[in-house]
């Protein structure tokens, strides 16, 4: 491959095109995919030589003017992605002064990018919380820039403020819209702190009210399980990889972000048990059912294949990493409720399976405290809400309903 590259004459570009196509095979891209992206990084390679750019020189304004010397719009698209790529591995491998993102991110990123370093590190925050705070806060940023033309962050008062929560909260349930406000809560507390902005105004930002327990735990019914089950087609590599998680989700009850953390060393086949990485950095063992170890044991040995990642569970396409987040599982169950004929009434699909687990054992006459040690909550209230799905149980309980003449 290198003799190819020289005979191109890459000059100093030719060992950074060496290392990416390296790293492109260690990903376990395609051969066809690895093909077109070495061809338009020598392109790119070769142009910018030609315009006198040097490799610590390199930033996304190059990128744009090296598409658009042609006219095709999706020939441009895929060059940008490839090209982007490419950028990303140079930052990372050799630690370019400057990167693409750098130079062309607008202050709102980068005040979001200061925010989520200061919730990472000085607040302690799960990596689940910053994925929900972070879309939040860049939303009221780039909304406070389209709206004034600059952050002006000493100028920013109650009634911007309220003006961006009016408009997008007015059409969400409650939840959401709570977590928008404690998000720019949160937001307006770091801004005060750094000096940002001259006096607190995190005291502006109203509260969105909720109820604990104020519903019913939306639930799939053993037979909606089971038929969900039966329709994943365990012939494909997607199906076996598919059907392992859905059976950690119905089985065991375990949470999307603890399936996506799942690491090869967290399987204790010896023992037979899991090591589940929880909420708040707690962790449990959890038993490893037969059906369940099955699943996984035929995923790893004819499916996953070799990785640097050593999270159990991997995207199907390069490069052939862990899964993304939660919501990478939320995106293999809908298909699979589909595949079944089973339609959701919830937000996130993947928890339907934990409440349909703790449903199945309140009516099999499971305690509470057995509920909350199988689902391992650290709080009695959290497993209260399930003893109103049984409700066979409640109706021996329900006072009769008054009507004419008297209580019948």
């Amino acid at each position: 491959m290198t003799n190819v590259l020289k005979v191109l004459g890459l000059g100093p570009f030719q060992h950074h095109v060496d290392a990416f196509v390296d790293h492109l095979h260690a990903k376990r891209y395609a051969p066809q995919s690895v093909a077109l992206k070495r061809s338009i990084t020598i392109a790119f390679a070769r142009w910018s030589q030609s315009q006198g750019i040097g490799v610590d020189d390199l930033h996304e304004d190059y990128l744009s003017a090296f598409v658009k010397r042609r006219p095709l719009r999706h020939a441009s698209a895929v060059e940008m992605r490839a090209l982007r790529q490419f950028l990303r591995h140079l930052r990372l491998e050799r630690g370019l002064p400057e990167s693409a993102e750098g130079r062309s991110a607008s202050p709102a990123d980068a005040l979001t990018e200061r925010y989520i370093h200061y919730l990472r590190t000085e607040r302690g925050l799960a990596k689940n919380s910053v994925l929900v705070y972070a879309p939040c806060v860049r939303d009221f940023l780039t909304y406070r820039l389209a709206k004034a033309g600059d952050l002006a962050l000493k100028t920013l008062d109650a009634e911007t403020i309220h003006a961006f929560l009016m408009e997008r909260i007015a059409h969400r349930s409650s939840e959401p819209a709570r977590l928008v406000s404690v998000a720019i809560r949160s937001l307006l507390r770091f801004l005060f702190l750094r000096g940002e902005i001259p006096r607190d105004l995190s005291p502006a930002v109203p509260r969105v009210r909720t109820y604990r327990q104020s519903g019913v735990p939306a639930v799939l019914s053993p037979e909606e399980v089971e038929s969900v089950l039966s329709a994943t087609d365990r012939t494909t590599t997607r199906g076996r990889r598919d059907y392992a998680i859905l059976l950690l989700l119905a089985r065991l009850g375990l949470r999307a972000g603890e399936i996506v953390s799942l690491e090869l060393s967290d399987i204790h086949w010896r023992s037979a048990e899991i090591l589940v990485h929880g909420k708040g950095s707690q962790l449990d063992s959890v038993p490893l059912l037969a059906d369940v170890g099955e699943a996984v044991a035929t995923y790893l040995c004819e499916d996953r294949g070799a990785s640097i990642s050593r999270r159990l569970f991997l995207r199907l396409i390069p490069p052939h990493i862990g899964l993304t987040g939660p919501c990478s599982i939320d995106h293999i169950v809908r298909p699979a409720l589909a595949r079944a004929g089973v339609r959701p009434r919830h937000r996130c699909v993947a928890h339907l399976f934990r409440h349909g687990l703790a449903t199945r054992m309140i009516r099999r006459g499971a305690s509470m405290a057995e509920i909350g040690e199988v689902l391992r909550h650290r709080s009695q209230s959290t497993t209260a809400i399930y003893a109103k799905v049984s409700f066979d149980a409640l109706r021996t309980v329900a006072r009769p309903w008054p009507v004419s003449g008297g209580a019948q």
